[in-house]
């Protein structure tokens, strides 16, 4: 399907989610709206957060419920309160110009006052946490013998968090003529078990790799000592200026201890995890979301429902004891067709765990230098730059000033006061990472995979320097990089070194054996409007080499996309 239109939805459906933005279908509710559309179809999903799940159930309901029964007719468990408040704010923008359609959003945590009043007054949705599904249901104010529709979201994690006999009752009181629609990121044997006793012949659908994380998420790590663990993060955080990121703890404990850290050193971070009050956690997550934070410090269980979509890391400060897990961490970034990152801090008794996650995902996993003083002044500087390069001058309000800011600094030359300038950041972190000693383990010592893609790197001797006039800027990232070397030379096993990106462009060392094909293959170049640049890094300084020209005639990295996949169960 290209256009929601040919779903044959509503005209007021489609009115409402084309003032939403909706274009065209993810993959996911390409597959699952058509065929939620059948009667009494179920259906298992295999996808993963922010990927459309709940317009892909969502919009099929909304299109067949019958505002004439004051009944409820759907039921929608989720794990957590965020996401329950989620599904029905995106229920209730769907449904916009159906007046008539009423839901309510039932959780713990809250009054249950109000919820009760609203079952008693009629609703046709409901979407619940499991633990205040059963209390409503064990007063018999939610009636659920005429639902036609329940929807599991989240199943994997409603079964981590301890819900299987809620689950399990709620679903044995709904009616067996029902269309039941269980949504995960992955399949563990409980889920299995759930589908074989309360399900009928469901097909499963599945978008991307089972157990697979977001296909535009990177995923890199650093090897130190444990010790050591709290200074890698801050290398890392300092590293990347501009981070809005989660950093994942195991237990409430430590991330209370880091959060204190990062925030009494100067960070913007605060902290969330099941000790803290409803209000709270309320606050903290609204400061995350509106961005006045730039760092959440969190266990795993205080995450879950927790809706951004513009993270642009996750850092494992510690890896989950069930490595599934980290499919559910890593998804939180690289949402909504953007692009993420995934670190994990990694210390010397964890070697086994990096091949496991690279199976589980089939994807590789870079292992990157831990960053030293130098490395990192030079990023924040250059983040100071882009910073005065787009800063607004407000002429009337700094006017005033003006006169007396040129007399004190008049008696400064041009470079000298550029250089002064610079310094005030400059200093601060020269200051702090001088003579910082390196954190990285060495790798022979402990069973890693080297440095770069987790296969035993050759000496840097075998690699050529290469730069390039596309940054951050031109929405380049590392993983976009190599995915544009490998579709320009024809080539997937091109070895890649060391990958420097700065706002307007980057350097990337290249297996020398394919330095001509490489520079080659970016003659008469353009991406987007920009003619490609790049220039081979000597000794002497930079140096382009003229290789035989090469027709291109596209304006983008090409995108390989898996495959959807439908069978029955």
């Amino acid at each position: 399907m290209s256009s929601f239109e040919e779903f044959g939805l509503r005209k007021e459906i489609l009115s409402a989610i084309t003032e939403m933005g909706f274009e065209e279908p993810t993959p996911i509710q390409a597959e699952t709206i058509p065929y939620l559309l059948i009667p009494n179809a179920d259906m298992i999903g295999l996808a993963q957060t922010g990927t459309g799940k709940t317009a892909g159930f969502g919009l099929p309901i909304l299109q067949q419920i019958d505002f004439g029964q004051k009944t409820i007719q759907a039921l929608v468990l989720c794990p957590t309160r965020e996401l329950c408040m989620q599904i029905t704010k995106d229920m209730q923008r769907f449904s916009k110009y159906m007046p008539e359609f009423k839901i309510v959003a039932v959780y713990g945590g809250a009054s249950i006052q109000p919820q009760i009043q609203a079952l008693k007054s009629g609703v046709h949705m409901v979407v619940a946490t499991p633990g205040r599904a059963i209390d409503l249901l064990n007063r018999k104010l939610l009636k659920v013998q005429h639902v036609k529709w329940l929807v599991l979201d989240e199943a994997d994690e409603m079964l981590s968090m301890g819900f299987k006999d809620d689950l399990d009752t709620l679903l044995a009181e709904t009616p067996p003529a029902k269309q039941t629609m269980l949504f995960s990121a992955t399949m563990p044997n409980e889920i299995r078990e759930i589908a074989g006793t309360y399900m009928h012949d469901p097909v499963l659908i599945s978008v991307g790799k089972k157990n697979s994380g977001a296909e535009n998420v990177q995923h890199e790590f650093y090897v130190v000592h444990a010790k050591d663990r709290y200074a890698a993060l801050k290398r890392i955080v300092d590293l990347y200026p501009l981070i809005y990121g989660i950093v994942f703890c195991r237990t409430r404990a430590e991330t209370q201890e880091v959060a204190d850290k990062l925030m009494g050193e100067g960070y913007n971070a605060d902290v969330l995890h099941g000790d803290l009050s409803q209000a709270q956690r309320d606050f903290v997550m609204n400061r995350f979301r509106l961005k006045h934070l730039q760092l959440l410090v969190a266990t795993d269980v205080a995450a879950r429902g927790l809706d951004v979509n513009d993270l642009t890391h996750v850092i494992n400060y510690n890896l989950p004891d069930e490595l599934e897990v980290y499919i559910h961490r890593s998804g939180r970034t690289g949402r909504a067709g953007k692009t993420g990152t995934s670190i994990s801090i990694i210390h010397t008794r964890e070697p086994q765990k990096i091949p496991q996650l690279e199976k589980l995902l089939s994807k590789k996993f870079i292992r990157r230098e831990v960053p030293g003083g130098m490395e990192i002044c030079k990023n924040q500087l250059f983040s100071l730059i882009d910073k005065v390069e787009t800063v607004e001058v407000n002429e009337s309000q700094i006017g005033p000033f003006l006169e007396g800011i040129y007399s004190k600094l008049s008696r400064f030359e041009r470079d000298e006061l550029i250089k002064k300038f610079v310094s005030v950041e400059f200093n601060r972190f020269l200051s702090f990472y001088e003579n910082a000693p390196d954190l990285n383990v060495n790798v022979h010592d402990h069973k890693f995979p080297e440095r770069g893609e987790g296969k035993p790197r050759r000496d840097r001797a075998s690699f050529s320097r290469i730069f390039i006039n596309l940054g951050t800027k031109n929405n380049m990232t590392p993983s976009s990089l190599i995915g544009l070397i490998n579709d320009r030379t024809g080539h997937k096993s091109i070895q890649i070194g060391k990958i420097e990106m700065m706002k307007k462009f980057s350097f990337i060392e290249v297996d020398s054996r394919f330095e001509r094909e490489v520079m080659g293959s970016f003659r008469d170049c353009n991406i987007d409007g920009v003619d490609v640049a790049v220039e081979l890094k000597t000794s002497e300084g930079p140096k382009e080499r003229s290789w035989e020209k090469r027709p291109v005639d596209f304006k983008s990295p090409k995108r390989k996309s898996n495959r959807n996949d439908k069978k029955r169960w």
